[in-house]
Order: structure tokens, then C-alpha cells, then sequence
């Protein structure tokens, strides 16, 4: 926001105006007061002196003006006036690059997608790669299309971009990152493809955590990816906030911040905990910056809040202010490095204990995060060197589950395009998380148990194609492929009714997927690894008192499902004992999970008597678990 001149700088403003008006300013003098007049904090000033001049000269230079004139207007929040002065920049010089680039950005924050990306498909059009200052406006234009495209579900499209991007120039760490996930998300394969100037070992190191999860079964390596994004984008120096000593409320705070309180898999898992906290013991906050979705979901989210807080508007800054102010005993992280996270606002220490949650299964690398809600399957204790949180150890399992969540009728299967006596083997991951090696053991799986069938997500069709194609590769006629596209979470969860075998991927395992299936009766078979990511599903197993569905290796998951895809009937047996778990079963009683998810946070806060602090969490954990097992 613009401050009120001082007099000095009102005296140079009005000088400066004065001679513009009388057109008594050239161009150099022009550029240099307002940017004089911006530097000391009255862009609005500078915005007048550049209207006054451009209305009392005429010269060939007034594009240049108006360019200036449009970035001021943007950067203070006019945007109506932005997209006009580089409109008329542009009349006036339509090869001007700057304000094209420009005005793509104006249109995008107006919300006009398509306008946006055909600014910036002009530029990548007509702006050349040899021409020293046409080519930074060409890279630009090309990222920004790609990420345009990658929001709109266009991934072929996108990656059509950065990988020209790359190709003119390789040194773009954020742009590899997105090419890599990008190319994963199609499964085209190899993900990691060397390009010129661009080796396979730089790929892996500008690889982001996230992705990084479904393409390293190594926790060293996973570990690497969440520092380097610490190191490179995470200010280090900012001020703690929250005071060292608890503040001693009558009832523990605990506040959840997510950008997912929504038609997401977070709020699906977590929107009963909201619901049954004790608040006799609990003050329970949501800091949300969510899309408003509308969704029932969303609605049930929010009433679950004691106070349910928006924080969309405030920077990362005033929002961890916000957050202090409300003196949170423990902040619950539901992001980690996932989309929409906010890690400055958690870097200044908001709260005395912060926790993270769900959002990222793998070691967050921040800091500033205290422990990872965990059990002792997902995080055994000598994996615990590549977390950079300390876990929370639940007795049960690490997963919360909502038991309110419906299902429609179950489909026929002749709806589903599947066949009606074959064996179903199914994956409603997220493509990304299929690699070349689990596809390789379930094209062995189907050709050793003739007539089965593989029903998949078709996430994308880029997807779908490749897939298809790498099945004709192992020698399976790709119609026993079969894919379903997303639907409303009663039509998804009905159709875990169908199958007969959840077939989980590696080293990214089901998380909320494993869940769903696992509630509606149907047997998870997965491969356990050594990183959080390839434990989930093991976890909910755990509980769930399946450990023979656990596999250690590829050999021996692959094995397993040819084993029940010859016998249906004891997939049956599978199902009668998860109908007595979801009944009974420690895995989907919520109300048990949240007792010992309270006493846990509870564990971390000293007494409010200001006694010493609570048990360890490893031995607060192990105290709980002997006391499950009497």
C-alpha cells in the first residue's frame, strides 16, 4: 500500500509532476523520479507522474511508459488499470514483449485463463531463443504455459513446454521438477530421460519431495529431496513467535492448518477427528486456506471447529501473527511439501509445539516441525535417522478414518465394462504412483492367472495410453486393462464391491485409497519398503490383523496374487474377516484412535502447573500400547 509522502518527497513529486505537465521532463528523468517516488514507498505518486506525463507528451517512447505505468498499477492490486496501459503499450508496439508476458499475468490473476495463455502462446510463437533479450521472456512464457496446462489436467501439453524450456535452457531447477512429475503423472517411462546439458543425476537432485516418493524406495534419498527444498526456498532466519514455556489454558489448543479442507483426501480421513475431540479437554482450531468447493465435506469440516479461521488473505507473516495471537498450544500440520503448503508462516514458530500430519507421507525436512504423527510399523525405530521430526507414536495405527463416509448400491459389473467371471484385480492410485516395475509384476500376475482383468484409474489419457501400450510390450492384450474414470466419492467407494483383490503400488503405497478399500470389505495386497510412503498400506494391514498380505519383495507379492487369483474363495474369507474388522477392529474405531491421538498431543505439552514436562513420546507410546494389550 502507498504511504503518505513525506514533504521532501512531496516537493520532488510535485516538481517532478509540474515539469511533466509543462512537457518539460524527457524520458530518462521521467523513469528516474517515479522510480524514485516507488523506491520510497508512493507508488501511487509514481502512478499520477507517469499518467500526467503520458497525458501532456507525445513521443515514440510512450509504450515504454505505459509498460512502466502497468507494472506499478499490478503490483498495486489495479488490475483493470494494469491490463489497459499494457493494452495500449502493445497497440502502440505489438512485438513489445515485456508488457504481452505482463498482461498474460494480469488476465490470470482477473481469473481469464484462456486470455492469459494466449499472450504468452504469442511470445512462444515469435520470441526467438537466439536473441539475448527475447529468450528470458520465451523461457517465461514457456513455464507458465506448462503450468497453466498442468492446472487444467493438459499434461501432454504442459510437458510439451518445459521440455522445450529445458532444452534452451537445462539449468532450471523448478522447471525439471515439474517435467519429472509431469512425466510420471503419464506414465511415460523412464521418468527420468537425459536431455541435452541435462544428465539423469541432475533430474534426480532437482526432483521435489513429493515426486520424489513414488521414484526412490531409498529414505536417504527422500530425506535429500525435503532438505534441498528447505535450503533453497525456506528462510531460515525469521523470528520465532510462540514463547518457549506453555501458555497453561484450562484446555489444550490445538489448531489444524491445511489448504485441503475440502473434497480432499485429508479432510476424508480427518474431518470425524475435528468432530470428536473432548472438548472438555480441547480447544480445537482449523486455520484454513482452502478452496471453497462447496462440497458437503467442506461444510462439515468447518462446523467440526470450535473456531474455523480463513486465512487466505493474510501473507505468511501476518497469518503466523494470527495464529500466535490465538496462543495454539500445538499446531497440526496437514500439508508438509504438498501443493499449497506454507512453510514460512510455520518457520516462525507460531506455536510452541508444532506437529505435522498426513500431508506428506515421507520426513518433511522443516525444522521447525517437531515430530510426525506415526506408528510403530509405518516409522520402525531405526528408520527414525531419516526423519528429520521426531515421531508421535500411536499404539494402533498412524491413520485416522471417518466412519460416517457412504457408499451408493454396488455397480454391476457389466456397467463397470469388466467381465462377469473373471478374477478383478484392481489400483485406484494416482498414476504417478505406478513405476515400470510394479506394472512389469502385475502384467505377470495376469498372464498366470488367465481371464483376470486389472481395473485402474484412468487419471489421464496420456496415462491410459502408455499403460496400454507397455501391456501389448509384456505380451497382454491390453483389453484386460480396464479403465474407470473419477467419480463422486459414493460411486468410487461402491465400486471396491466389484473387485476381488486391491493390487496396492511401490514404492508410493494407497494411503486414503487402502483406507476406502479396506472399509468397504475388499483385500489390500501390498509390497512394504523401508520409507513411510511404502508402509502405509502395511500399517492399515497391521491393524487390520492381515499381515499375510504383506509382502517383502516384488517375488513374493507377485506370488500372492496369483495365489488368491486362483482361489476367490478365500478372498471371500478375506472379506468376512474385514466386515468383523469394521465392526470391531481397532483400525476403524475412530473414537478409540482419537483418545489416544489426544493423550499423545497431550504429551508434548508440560503440565500447566508448571511441572516437569509429560513422558517422552517414544515412552508415552509404549505405555499406551501395554496398556491396549491388558
Amino acid at each position: 500500500m502507498s504511504k503518505t509522502p513525506s514533504v521532501p518527497l512531496a516537493a520532488e513529486f510535485t516538481q517532478a509532476t509540474l515539469l511533466a505537465w509543462e512537457g518539460r521532463l524527457g524520458l530518462l528523468e521521467l523513469l528516474d523520479a517515479a522510480s524514485a517516488l516507488a523506491a520510497r514507498g508512493a507508488p501511487a505518486l509514481a502512478a499520477v507522474l507517469y499518467r500526467t506525463w503520458l497525458a501532456r507528451n507525445r513521443t515514440p517512447h510512450r509504450h515504454l511508459v505505459l509498460f512502466n505505468l502497468g507494472v506499478i498499477l499490478f503490483a498495486e492490486g489495479d488490475l483493470a488499470g494494469a491490463r489497459e496501459a499494457y493494452a495500449q503499450a502493445l497497440h502502440l508496439a505489438p512485438g513489445f514483449l515485456q508488457p504481452r508476458f505482463n498482461l498474460g499475468l494480469t488476465y490470470e490473476r482477473l481469473g481469464d485463463s484462456d486470455a492469459a495463455t494466449a499472450q504468452w502462446r504469442w511470445i512462444e510463437g515469435r520470441a526467438s531463443a537466439d536473441d539475448a533479450e527475447q529468450r528470458p521472456l520465451l523461457l517465461l512464457a514457456l513455464n507458465n504455459l506448462g503450468r497453466h496446462y498442468e492446472d487444467q489436467g493438459r499434461y501432454a501439453d504442459a510437458l510439451a513446454c518445459l521440455d522445450r524450456s529445458l532444452r534452451i535452457e537445462p539449468n532450471q531447477p523448478d522447471v525439471v521438477h515439474h517435467w519429472v512429475f509431469l512425466r510420471a503423472k503419464q506414465c511415460q517411462w523412464p521418468v527420468y530421460e537425459p536431455l541435452p546439458g541435462l544428465p539423469v543425476e541432475v533430474q534426480r537432485q532437482c526432483t521435489s519431495a513429493l515426486a520424489m516418493i513414488s521414484q526412490s524406495e531409498d529414505p536417504r534419498e527422500q530425506l535429500d529431496a525435503a532438505q534441498r527444498y528447505v535450503a533453497q526456498k525456506v528462510r531460515p532466519d525469521l523470528p520465532r513467535l510462540a514463547p518457549a514455556r506453555p501458555y497453561g489454558h484450562r484446555r489444550l489448543r490445538v489448531g489444524y492448518c491445511s489448504s485441503d479442507f475440502c473434497l480432499h483426501p485429508v479432510a476424508m480421513l480427518t474431518v470425524e477427528l475435528f468432530e470428536l475431540h473432548d472438548r472438555e479437554r480441547f480447544e480445537v482450531y482449523g486455520f484454513d486456506w482452502s478452496r471453497d468447493d462447496g462440497s458437503a465435506l467442506r461444510r462439515r469440516v468447518a462446523a467440526a471447529f470450535d473456531h474455523f479461521v480463513p486465512i487466505h488473505a493474510l501473507d505468511d507473516e501476518q497469518a503466523a501473527r494470527l495464529i500466535r495471537e490465538h496462543e495454539i498450544d500445538v499446531l497440526v500440520d496437514l500439508q508438509g511439501q504438498t501443493l499449497g503448503a506454507r512453510p514460512d508462516m510455520l518457520a516462525r514458530r507460531p506455536a510452541p509445539v508444532q506437529v505435522t500430519y498426513l500431508g506428506l507421507p515421507a520426513t518433511t525436512g522443516l525444522p521447525f516441525i517437531d515430530h510426525v504423527v506415526a506408528d510403530r510399523f509405518l516409522i520402525p525405530e531405526p528408520a527414525q535417522a531419516f526423519y528429520t521430526e521426531r515421531p508421535l507414536y500411536l499404539p494402533d495405527v498412524y491413520q485416522v478414518s471417518d466412519r460416517r463416509r457412504a457408499s451408493a448400491p454396488a455397480p454391476a459389473r457389466a456397467a463397470c465394462g469388466l467381465p462377469d467371471d473373471a478374477f478383478v484385480y484392481c489400483c485406484f492410485n494416482n498414476n504417478y504412483k505406478i513405476t515400470p516395475s510394479v506394472f512389469a509384476a502385475w502384467m505377470n500376475i495376469l498372464r498366470r492367472v488367465p481371464g483376470s482383468v486389472l481395473w485402474l484409474l484412468a487419471d489421464n489419457p496420456w496415462a491410459r495410453e502408455n499403460l496400454r501400450r507397455e501391456a501389448i510390450g509384456h505380451g497382454v492384450d491390453e483389453r484386460r486393462l480396464v479403465f474407470a474414470g473419477r467419480a463422486a466419492p459414493a460411486e468410487y467407494l461402491a465400486r471396491y464391491a466389484v473387485a476381488d483383490l486391491f493390487l496396492d503400488t511401490y514404492p508410493f503405497n494407497a494411503g486414503t485409497t487402502a483406507n476406502d478399500a479396506l472399509w468397504m470389505g475388499l483385500p489390500v495386497l501390498t509390497r512394504a519398503g523401508q520409507t513411510f510412503a511404502s508402509r502405509m498400506a502395511g500399517s492399515l494391514l497391521t491393524a487390520a490383523g492381515l499381515p499375510e498380505l504383506i509382502a517383502d519383495d516384488l517375488a513374493a507379492y507377485e506370488a500372492k496374487a496369483v495365489q488368491l487369483g486362483h482361489a476367490p474363495r478365500r478372498c471371500r474369507e478375506l472379506r468376512e474377516h474385514l466386515r468383523a474388522v469394521r465392526e470391531h477392529g481397532a483400525l476403524f474405531d475412530t473414537p478409540r484412535f482419537v483418545r489416544h491421538f489426544e493423550r499423545a498431543l497431550e504429551s508434548l505439552v508440560p503440565t500447566h502447573d508448571g511441572s516437569p514436562d509429560r513422558a517422552s513420546c517414544t515412552e508415552f507410546s509404549a505405555a499406551i500400547e501395554t496398556a491396549a494389550l491388558t
